[in-house]
């Protein structure tokens, strides 16, 4: 069967060179005769790959020597608890409430100490992201939290925030590698990876190593950052098989000329269906334009009838998965570096399709 343009906010599409190479090895991985689920993370080739993808993400964003990466399981919402259980010290920490995920890794931080919400945007429905004041900062916070990209709302933040000597945290679950930035910047960096990494099950940590060794004594071993950096991430069994895919979408990210590269692919895309939704009489984009996301873009007709009639014919057009969250409502295509601009030009031409069939 042909395969539809999947516009999921996660898991989402993988590109298809990947899974086909997968498809390939997925009964055989190279002269091992067995694979790579099949195999021992022991094993010479099982650290090989590990091994391998971790050289091919430090090269694609640029992460200095004194940082760790990590290949966790887990997903974000096990960071929420990780992050405030190996960083606090003085047990206090900042975050910016920029939607639904952001508040919810507040939420879990307040667990084991003070959390001040320096900016939020629920006010607006999480449409915008804050201006932020550096007077708004605690000098003394642990570290200072924000969600870089926010999937449900389609908001990223434009500038990165200046938090002087507290370290910067930041969920960039779906936008790693979408668009080029600064590692060090940043404290730690965290990332589920079933948007712009690879399938579900494993999740990317990116740690500078003075923030390892601080994990408050009731921190179970297994949320302990410092136990899976000495162990290089094979302190327990990993998730092998999505490590070894995310490897994979790393070749291919490098076969496409980098971060840099497919940044301006996805700025392209984003440009496309966001001067559509500007023009048209029946589509209204719901974030304001200098906070808009490159990687999801949440749209309404302002009539929830006519929203569900689109997402069914666009259902069986082959534009899948474009509901948005219940939150905003309406409609949402995510356009992970997977989505070709072809799928966006399909989606763009079907939504014209579409607003002058119901006028």
């Amino acid at each position: 069967m042909n395969r539809v343009y999947n516009f999921s906010a996660g898991p989402s599409m993988l590109p298809l060179p990947v899974l086909e190479q997968a498809q390939k090895e997925l009964v055989c991985y190279g002269d091992t005769g067995m694979s790579v689920m099949e195999m021992s993370h022991r094993s010479k080739a099982f650290d090989d790959i590990i091994k391998q993808a971790e050289a091919d993400i430090r090269d694609l964003m640029n992460i200095p020597d004194n940082y760790k990466v990590l290949f966790l399981q887990g997903g974000g919402n096990t960071q929420f608890a990780m992050v405030p259980l190996n960083l606090y010290k003085k047990g206090k920490a900042d975050y910016v409430q920029t939607g639904q995920w952001a508040k919810k890794a507040a939420q879990e931080a307040k667990k084991w100490g003070d959390v001040h919400i320096v900016a939020s945007s629920e006010d607006k429905v999480y449409s915008y992201i804050p201006k932020l004041d550096k007077s708004m900062f605690d000098p003394e916070a642990d570290y200072f939290h924000i969600t870089y990209n926010n999937t449900i709302y389609g908001t990223r933040y434009t500038k990165i925030p200046d938090t002087g000597n507290v370290p910067l945290v930041g969920d960039l679950s779906s936008c790693i590698m979408s668009e080029v930035i600064d590692v060090t910047k940043f404290g730690l960096i965290y990332a589920g990876a079933q948007k712009n990494i690879g399938p579900a099950g494993v999740t990317v940590v990116i740690i500078r190593e003075d923030l390892l060794g601080n994990a408050k004594p009731e921190c179970p071993t297994m949320l302990d950052y410092k136990i899976h950096a000495d162990k290089d991430s094979l302190f327990n069994t990993p998730p092998c098989y999505a490590i070894y895919v995310a490897g994979l979408v790393f070749k291919w990210l490098k076969q496409m000329g980098g971060v840099a590269e497919m940044q301006k692919v996805n700025e392209e895309k984003a440009g496309i269906l966001y001067d559509f939704l500007d023009n048209s009489s029946l589509f209204k984009g719901t974030v304001v334009p200098e906070d808009r996301s490159l990687m999801n873009v949440p749209f309404v007709t302002g009539d929830d009838d006519l929203n569900a009639k689109f997402i069914k014919e666009a259902t069986a057009a082959g534009l899948v998965n474009l509901k948005g969250h219940r939150t905003v409502g309406g409609m949402r295509a995510s356009i992970y570096n997977a989505m070709p601009v072809e799928g966006v030009k399909t989606l763009v031409e079907f939504m014209k399709k579409f607003e002058t069939e119901n006028k």
